[in-house]
């Protein structure tokens, strides 16, 4: 165990990286705040903006399938890695907070002299994107909701409380970030559809950013300073038009947050996915793709 904590690398490099980066020939950096930024862009510059937010513990990876089709739908698609993941900045003093990161999109928006967007977000990323409409509002036209995490349940799950866990966190967090074994497990259960072929070189990516001190360093502080009940008790002051995705077999945020969000919030519709589990943008990328540029033409 020793061992295996003190020979970590310290981060990814995305030049030595050419093999793991998907879609890298779109890949751009952009300074925010003095923390470089890696972000994916694609489609007309003229087009209407749709900014990408991943989840917990993964990166623009999760929009690989789907990224390319929607900029050919007739947005300019813009996919983010959040602080602390992928292939941007790590800071040390970085508080890695839901509002922190809403912070860091819209300052990224700035950077692009992007005035608004729709703005989409699976899982932790539902969560920034939310925090995003509620504290700049001016800032998103329209919402997309995947799985969305809104409250704090997800801190119960027995890996996450042990993870959190000051001492015992510090050692059991890195070992299981970087246990291909785990991860594995990890993303077969986020899907329901278990006759899927299992992608073999996105499991050897995500492991690959989630290998690294930097990495593990922030995961463990996103951990310790997740606070997302507002979310839940403020969603009805979201007034932008939104689009709520859910799976129906999500393992990880139950649809009966889908179906609580639809009905607190003003102008929400919820689409359910069949057969679906945590990542409809994955599972079904032709239908996701669908359904998104329908909700932002409609």
């Amino acid at each position: 165990m020793a061992a295996k904590l003190l020979t970590r690398p310290l981060d990814v490099d995305w030049h030595k990286s050419a093999d793991l980066v998907y879609h890298r020939e779109y890949s751009r950096f952009a300074e925010v705040e003095g923390v470089p930024i890696h972000y994916q862009e694609a489609g007309d510059p003229n087009a209407p903006p749709l900014v990408l937010i991943h989840g917990f513990v993964s990166s623009t990876l999760v929009w690989s399938e789907v990224f390319l089709p929607l900029a050919a739908a007739g947005f300019r698609v813009i996919a983010p890695d959040l602080l602390g993941y992928g292939y941007s900045g790590k800071p040390n003093h970085w508080d890695y907070t839901i509002e922190g990161q809403a912070q860091m999109i819209t300052g990224l928006l700035a950077r692009l002299e992007i005035d608004s967007a729709t703005l989409v977000g699976s899982s932790y990323g539902g969560a920034v994107a939310a925090t995003v409409a509620l504290d700049h509002a001016e800032r998103v036209e329209r919402l997309v909701l995947i799985g969305a995490v809104t409250n704090d349940a997800p801190k119960k799950f027995l890996l996450l409380r042990a993870t959190r866990s000051p001492l015992l966190g510090d050692v059991l967090g890195p070992l299981l970030m970087g246990s291909r074994r785990v991860l594995r497990a990890r993303m077969k259960k986020s899907h329901y559809r278990q006759g899927r072929t299992f992608d073999e070189k996105k499991l050897a990516s995500r492991h690959h950013g989630l290998s690294t001190v930097n990495t593990q360093r922030a995961v463990l502080r996103t951990l310790r300073r997740w606070h997302a009940d507002y979310i839940q008790r403020e969603a009805h002051l979201i007034k932008q038009p939104t689009l709520l995705i859910w799976g129906e077999n999500d393992p990880e945020i139950p649809l009966s947050d889908g179906e609580r969000l639809r009905d607190s919030m003003p102008n929400a519709r919820l689409i359910v996915f069949r057969d679906c589990g945590h990542l409809p943008q994955e599972e079904f990328p032709q239908q996701f793709v669908q359904v998104v540029a329908g909700f932002c033409k409609d």
